[in-house]
């Protein structure tokens, strides 16, 4: 009894993080089982055969491969927009002291607080207002917007902890403002960059709220179409996309991992 006690003092934080990662990953498996599910009926909620169908053919539903490239397209567009602007705002709010920096501040970490459908329908009122057709240029506007704050948060954090005196040193060296950005500024805040790129794509190919009141009747993204599949049988290639995108996201990390731990060795 006393080995065990012992045991478990050692190793109770480990412990917690393998339990707590099995609780978040445990969905993920449920959706990669039921992607070789045959159905019986409408619903994919009960195991029934075992088939490969899904996957030999992903687009075999009407309209949903379309409905994937335009959240697919969406995400691509307001991860460039959002990680563009949200870097030039991380970079003067950390760097700079001017009149109303409190003021944006607060304004730009707003949507982070702000419920969802409250941002939605002013968004939704603003583009009524001002005669703006509603499809994929309002979805993308949105986007970016909401993307944002999200974007500056992770660089923001990452500038903050930058040494200017590597800045300096390449300036004594005789190095142009061009050359000490790209050679020394952005190598180093570009994790951060990447962070809140990859979160940007990720809020944004998920995003279904804000999406649902600035869409038009011809712009049905993926989550949209999983929303109205849902009330009528969702296919079991959603479940083939949705496993197909976890498998992504956990290529991407241990990629970075990967390459992180390398450059730390040859450091």
């Amino acid at each position: 009894m006393n080995k065990v006690s012992s045991w478990l003092r050692r190793n109770l934080v480990t412990l917690a993080g393998v339990l707590a990662l099995a609780y978040l990953v445990l969905p993920n498996l449920v959706v990669l089982l039921f992607s070789f599910n045959k159905p019986a009926g409408k619903f994919n909620y009960e195991w029934a055969q075992f088939s490969t169908d899904a996957w030999t053919d992903p687009c075999g539903v009407a309209d949903m491969c379309g409905s994937l490239v335009l959240s697919l397209q969406l995400a691509l567009a307001a991860t460039a927009g959002a990680t563009i602007l949200g870097t030039m705002v991380a970079f003067a709010l950390a760097r700079y002291r001017f009149r109303g920096r409190s003021a944006t501040t607060g304004l730009i970490f707003l949507p982070m607080a702000m419920p969802e459908v409250v941002m939605a329908a002013s968004l939704g009122t603003l583009f009524l207002n001002m005669r703006i057709p509603f499809g994929f240029t309002t979805i993308l506007i949105a986007h970016i917007m909401f993307c944002l704050s999200f974007v500056v948060t992770a660089v923001k954090a990452r500038v903050m902890s930058m040494d200017p005196l590597l800045e300096q040193a390449a300036q004594d060296l005789y190095a142009t403002p061009v050359q000490t950005f790209l050679k020394i500024t952005l190598p180093l805040a570009a994790p951060g960059i990447a962070a809140g790129a990859l979160l940007s794509f990720a809020l944004s190919f998920d995003d279904f709220i804000i999406t649902q009141f600035n869409s038009g009747p011809t712009t049905v993204t993926f989550p949209m179409f999983v929303w109205g599949a849902s009330q009528r049988g969702i296919p079991v290639q959603v479940n083939v996309i949705g496993t197909a995108m976890f498998v992504a996201a956990v290529v991407l990390t241990v990629a970075g991992q990967w390459i992180g731990n390398r450059r730390k060795a040859r450091a």
